[in-house]
């Protein structure tokens, strides 16, 4: 019983829980911001009605999705004080300094202009009221930057010192600090990886649609869009992964070796990339693997010879350097989380790439699976997205933050295991209730799909630019 009332266990269960949870809302958010505002911008343009549904359409879904990204995202601050006091007051000064910046700057700013945004219909230019969208999307990038940036000196800690009088990291350089190799990686891998499960939603939606042969004048430009944004983000987005690997390998090198569950160091041919592995329970040797020769130590190093240390040779090092432990991640996780990412993603640009051939020059496939496979985008995409952020935090474990406090260090010493396991109980069934009414509002406004065009009035002839009412 004592296990389970262990306080460490249950604060991390408790963390991951409302990360992950919390974690389903920010991609949406970002990429949803931004399509909103492409197709405004289009209405603006041409002045073609079917934007300005998409527009009105898609706003309802974003701004659904942003309500609930608020709310959820607020427990994550409480947590750093509440389950991880000892963390806070040991980086508190640095780790904060971004967070701060998130909020009193992005987070004001994309929540000031979606009120404008979403009041300032009719009432607003139309150019004033496209630039409020817009300031939304710089809010929302620029949020996710600062984020990141508090997240990568968890990965890659710099701009700091340590105050042996106080016992704590505190900040020397926030504009180190804000440059982080990791972060300047890190942001466009992420970002793209939002604009590709935006896309997945658009796809899943027209899909849903058109199959159904509805709003076909409006879902099919949709589909054409959602289709080019995942082909293009999900370029952009392997690209900026290749980068963001190698400054992985440079930073924490266990995590690439745990990715692959390499244990032995190896170079050139021998340092491949298995696509499936089979091993023996304790994970420690292999049975069966369909590898590709070269390649990890390509993704490493960028090289066909490049040395690949393995997580032997890392634990003999990491124990030298910060005495006696277990410095490995928890491998099956980390070794499968980076093929479902990688998988996935890839999957879903084939699939876009596919999806562009078979709608070409207006042709609409007739094969219903089609269009059956093309609706599960969404949920895969958002899959995709979370498993990559899964490797990325479990990957980095023991470590909290790396090579200055292990995760268990981190932990507030005064709150008991009952104490947190009641609370853990209260957020799983709170965030369920959440995920029902979340999940229930977006497939009524799916289902319904966009309103009809407005119509010009009759006595003014002036078309009004609101569809409904948000």
């Amino acid at each position: 019983m004592n296990e389970w009332l262990d306080p460490l266990l249950l604060s991390r269960w408790q963390f991951g829980l409302t990360t992950v949870y919390h974690f389903l809302f920010v991609p949406l958010t970002i990429g949803l911001a931004l399509t909103v505002a492409i197709f405004q911008t289009a209405w603006v343009r041409t002045d073609k009605a079917k934007w300005l549904q998409l527009t009105h359409f898609f706003g309802k879904l974003f701004l659904i999705n942003f309500a609930m990204g608020v709310v959820t995202g607020i427990v994550q601050e409480f947590q750093f004080g509440m389950n991880w006091s000892t963390y806070s007051r040991f980086v508190g000064d640095v780790f904060g300094a971004p967070l701060a910046f998130e909020g009193i700057t992005a987070f004001f700013l994309e929540a000031t202009f979606i009120g404008l945004w979403i009041f300032g219909w009719d009432k607003l230019p139309k150019g004033l009221h496209l630039a409020t969208i817009w300031l939304t999307v710089v809010g929302s990038i620029a949020s996710a930057y600062f984020i990141l940036a508090a997240n990568a000196f968890m990965q890659n800690p710099i701009a700091f010192r340590i105050n042996e009088e106080r016992g704590r990291a505190e900040l020397t350089d926030i504009g180190t600090l804000l440059t982080n190799p990791i972060s300047l990686a890190s942001f466009p891998h992420t970002i793209f990886a939002c604009f590709m499960v935006s896309a997945g939603l658009i796809i899943s939606v027209a899909a849903f649609h058109l199959y159904r042969k509805q709003h076909v004048d409006t879902m099919r430009p949709a589909l054409k869009f959602g289709l080019w944004m995942m082909v293009i983000s999900g370029a952009l987005t392997t690209l900026f992964g290749d980068s963001l690997s190698l400054a992985m390998v440079k930073a924490q090198p266990m995590k690439m070796a745990a990715a692959e569950a390499m244990y032995h160091t190896a170079s050139g041919a021998n340092a491949s990339f298995s696509l499936f592995t089979l091993g023996t329970p304790d994970g420690v040797s292999e049975l069966f693997s369909v590898r590709i020769p070269y390649l990890l130590s390509f993704l490493s190093t960028h090289t066909l010879d490049g040395t690949v240390e393995g997580i032997n040779n890392l634990q003999d090092q990491y124990t030298t350097l910060y005495g006696p432990g277990d410095y490995t991640p928890m491998i099956w996780v980390t070794y499968w989380a980076f093929r479902w990412m990688i998988g996935l993603g890839i999957a879903h640009i084939l699939v876009a790439v596919v999806g562009l051939w078979l709608t070409r020059k207006g042709r609409s496939p007739k094969a219903t699976w089609i269009w059956k496979v093309a609706i599960w985008s969404f949920p895969f995409s958002l899959a995709a997205m979370s498993v990559g952020w899964i490797f990325t935090e479990m990957g980095r474990q023991p470590w909290l933050v790396f090579g200055l406090l292990k995760t268990q260090d981190g932990v507030s010493p005064n709150v008991t295991g009952l104490t947190i396991l009641i609370s853990l109980i209260a957020f799983t069934l709170v965030y369920g209730v959440l995920a029902v009414v979340e999940f229930r509002l977006i497939t009524r406004a799916v289902r319904k799909g966009p309103e009809d065009a407005p119509v010009p009035d009759p006595e003014t002839g002036v078309t009004p630019q609101r569809v409904t009412v948000y």
